[in-house]
């Protein structure tokens, strides 16, 4: 990651996910790479009946809630150092 990117809070939350714009729904966040082949995986176990369906989506609920308290840490980062 580029050093410039921590000093603004939006750059630091810009570059841990892409946008992708489908027409009808608008733009939405799509996870970068190795978030999508994880979430991948744990659809791929639950359609071959490995994990039980419930398990993977628990999982998958508590990774993007922590990517999300991750989003406000790294925000919270880039405006503290910005403050200093």
């Amino acid at each position: 990651m580029d050093a410039s990117v921590l000093h603004d809070p939006r750059r630091v939350v810009e570059s841990y996910a892409g946008r992708l714009r489908i027409p009808g729904l608008g733009e939405i966040a799509v996870p970068p790479p190795d978030k999508l082949a994880y979430y991948a995986g744990l659809g791929l176990l639950a359609a071959l009946q490995v994990i039980e369906w419930p398990l993977a989506l628990v999982i998958t609920a508590g990774h993007v809630i922590a990517d999300q308290h991750f989003s406000g840490l790294a925000r919270g980062l880039g405006e503290a150092l910005q403050q200093a």
